[in-house]
Order: C-alpha cells, then sequence, then structure tokens
C-alpha cells in the first residue's frame, strides 16, 4: 500500500490514494489508529483517504482522527489533500473538495502554500461559559459544517507560561465536558502587549495538543471578529507549529466564508509495509 506523508504548519497526516488501493471503508478505523501510532507505526496527527467524488467534488476526502474516530473535516488536512490532489492530477489549481461536513473549496497560491474556504459555520454561541475544576472559563462555540465540526474558542492570558501537565488537564476537561454533547476541540488563545494573537489546539480524536489545527484558527478568527475583540478581517494566527493566516469573506447569500492559508510540506513518499495491520 502506497502512502504520502505531509504536514501542514506541524500538523501531520498520512494520505492513501483509494482510488487505487480499494481499501474497504469498513478498514479505515483501523488502519487509522494502526499507522498514526507514532514510534509503533508511521505517526500522524490523522489520516486522509483519497476517494472518488459521489457529488460535485473532483475527489472525495475520507478524514480519520489518530485514534480512529472518523471526523467530520480537518483544516490543515484539506490544505495538505489540495497539494496531493493538484500534484497528482486528480484537480487543477482551484479545486472542490468532499468532506463529511460538506463541500471545500481550495485554491493553489504556489508550490507549498494553499488556501481553503472552509465549511460555513452552522452553530455559533458568542458567549459559552464553562466551569472545570472549580474554575469558570469564558468560551465561544462554533460548529463548522453540517455536520458540525466542534470548537471551543478559550481566552487564557499567558497560557504559554503555564505548566504542561496544567493546561493539558483544561484541555482535556474541557474537550469532554458535559454542557458538549459531541465534545470539541479546545483552541486556547492569548494577545501579547503587542497585539499579537498565539493559540494552542487540544484536538478530539488525537486527545492531545497538536502544533496547529486548521479549523481551530478559523474557528477563533471568526468568533473575535463576531465577537469585536478584532476589527480586522484577516487574523494572524501564531500556533506552535506555524502562522495560519485566516480571512473572513460575505458571501452572497449574506455568510461569512472562512478562509485559511498557509504552508504544506511534503515529508516522505513510500510503501506500508506494517505488519499490526489487518487487512
Amino acid at each position: 500500500m502506497q502512502f504520502t506523508k505531509m504536514h501542514g504548519a506541524g500538523n501531520d497526516f498520512i494520505i492513501i490514494n483509494n482510488i487505487v488501493e480499494k481499501i474497504s471503508k469498513e478498514k479505515f478505523a483501523d488502519i487509522a489508529s494502526t499507522l498514526c501510532k507514532r514510534r509503533l507505526s508511521i505517526g500522524a496527527d490523522g489520516i486522509m483517504f483519497v476517494d472518488n467524488p459521489t457529488t460535485e467534488g473532483d475527489y472525495r476526502m475520507h478524514f480519520f482522527n489518530a485514534d480512529g474516530t472518523e471526523g467530520e473535516m480537518c483544516g490543515n488536512g484539506a490544505r495538505c489533500i489540495c497539494r496531493y490532489g493538484y500534484e497528482n492530477g486528480l484537480a487543477g489549481e482551484k479545486q472542490r473538495v468532499e468532506t463529511l461536513s460538506g463541500i471545500v473549496e481550495g485554491i493553489r497560491i504556489d508550490k507549498r502554500n494553499y488556501r481553503i474556504k472552509l465549511n460555513k459555520p452552522t452553530v455559533f454561541e458568542r458567549d459559552y461559559p464553562l466551569e472545570f475544576s472549580g474554575k469558570r472559563y469564558d468560551c465561544s462555540y462554533v460548529e463548522l459544517g453540517d455536520p458540525g465540526l466542534p470548537h471551543l474558542v478559550v481566552e487564557l492570558p499567558g497560557f504559554q507560561d503555564m505548566l504542561e501537565e496544567d493546561l493539558y488537564k483544561i484541555g482535556k476537561g474541557l474537550r469532554s465536558h458535559k454542557m458538549l454533547a459531541k465534545g470539541a476541540n479546545v483552541n486556547f488563545i492569548s494577545f501579547d502587549t503587542q497585539g499579537n494573537l498565539s493559540a494552542r489546539t487540544f484536538e478530539r480524536g488525537v486527545e492531545d495538543f497538536t502544533l496547529a489545527c486548521g479549523t481551530g484558527a478559523g474557528s477563533i478568527g471568526f468568533a473575535l471578529i463576531k465577537k469585536e475583540r478584532l476589527k480586522v478581517k484577516v487574523v494572524q494566527v501564531i500556533m506552535p507549529g506555524g502562522i495560519l493566516s485566516v480571512e473572513l469573506e460575505e458571501s452572497d447569500k449574506g455568510y461569512e466564508d472562512i478562509i485559511i492559508s498557509g504552508p504544506t510540506n511534503i515529508v516522505s513518499t513510500g510503501i506500508i509495509l506494517d505488519e499490526e495491520l489487518n487487512l
């Protein structure tokens, strides 16, 4: 089985062309949980299977988290798969990718930089305070697409200076909070004295912090602009793996379109020989 390893701002993925491999979808979860284990296999935050389109897309993206659960969509994954689609002749410089949450539009900026239009926000709770371990956290809640990909945006000044284990406990606690029916990705944000915006995301399905989260960056930009915490239409979100640019545009239907831009990197290609796979 052939694979490609990529990352977008440190958010890393395995890509398998299922148009060629023709693997039964029933096996996707097992393949994901096996291959994404770091040190024991290739290792990644998630895996994407490229398949034939079923509606009006150029191709379909099946996204699975590292724990084998299927994800609605992944922003950095979509940027990476757009580069994969372009360089492997599946689509042109402008493309439409089918995801569980709907169509994602991608555009090639240059060889390594891609931008995508995320699934539109379908749920937005401007103020969504949650309590964990006796402390109240000021949150906003966003769902992208339908079924919605859930994100919490949590303003936590100075989170960068917290002990790793303390921040992990908060992220893990809010990720599966009883007030969140299907859990959520948890995005901690903080502004420095110059107004620069830093973020770190505890991702559902990875069950840990990742170096970047595309849909997280998009949800952060959307929430802050809607709450008028920011007066701009383009937001630079600094994540541990790199900087993602988030832009809000009005569509002809009056909805905000969230566009994220950033780098991609092809790490390796090769053949999977993992003897733990049950194919």
